[in-house]
Parts: structure tokens; C-alpha cells; sequence
């Protein structure tokens, strides 16, 4: 793949966010380059380096951008939530049926009243 000034760009910027056991494999000369960043976006719950790593597949084709869009689809699980400042990448809470609202029984000297 024949990369632009703007593409090298993102690479060393993702490069710099990435974890530090997932640096030797972002380099210019891998060829399975981008392949590695969509393992890597699956991944990572840094929403910066997600957003990066979205914008260098846009920019390297069609091809690549639907390839990030089918493996994110699946992981619908996570919400974002932002407390002080600081953007987090929780799982959803599972989601149960409300309950369902009951009549109130009435007591009255230890037993139960018609209302």
C-alpha cells in the first residue's frame, strides 16, 4: 500500500497511543499494517486512538473502512461514559423487563382486606 504525508501522520500518532507490548508490530514497513489496527481497534478503549485508527482506514479505502465498520458491529456491549473529564468504555449493564406493578395488599389485624 503506497501511503500519504496524512496517513504517516495517523500511523505515528496511533503508534504513540497504543500500548507499549503493541508498538513493534505499527510500523510503516509491516505489510499486515492495517490488518493489525483493526485487531488493535477491536481491542483498545482509548476512543482517541479508535478515532484515528477510523480516519487511517477512511483514508486507505472502501475496502478497509467497511472491514472496521463489520468487526465494530458485533461489539455493541459498550457504552461511553465521561466522569470528570476522563472518557471510559463500560459494559452495558444487562438489561431485565421492569417488574411488573402489583396491587398492594392491605393488612388488617394480621389479615388481608379486600379494597
Amino acid at each position: 500500500m503506497n501511503y500519504n504525508k496524512p496517513m504517516i501522520d495517523l500511523v505515528q500518532e496511533i503508534r504513540r497511543r497504543v500500548p507499549s507490548e503493541d508498538k513493534p508490530s505499527i510500523k510503516l514497513a509491516n505489510p499486515d499494517l492495517l490488518s493489525e489496527l483493526v485487531i488493535l481497534y477491536q481491542k483498545s478503549t482509548d476512543n482517541v486512538m479508535k478515532a484515528l485508527t477510523r480516519e487511517l482506514m477512511i483514508m486507505a479505502g472502501k475496502e478497509w473502512e467497511t472491514r472496521l465498520a463489520t468487526n465494530t458491529a458485533a461489539k455493541g456491549k459498550y457504552i461511553t461514559h465521561t466522569y470528570r473529564g476522563q472518557t471510559q468504555l463500560l459494559e452495558k449493564p444487562p438489561t431485565t423487563p421492569p417488574p411488573v406493578p402489583r396491587e398492594k395488599k392491605r393488612f388488617y389485624r394480621g389479615q388481608e382486606v379486600l379494597v
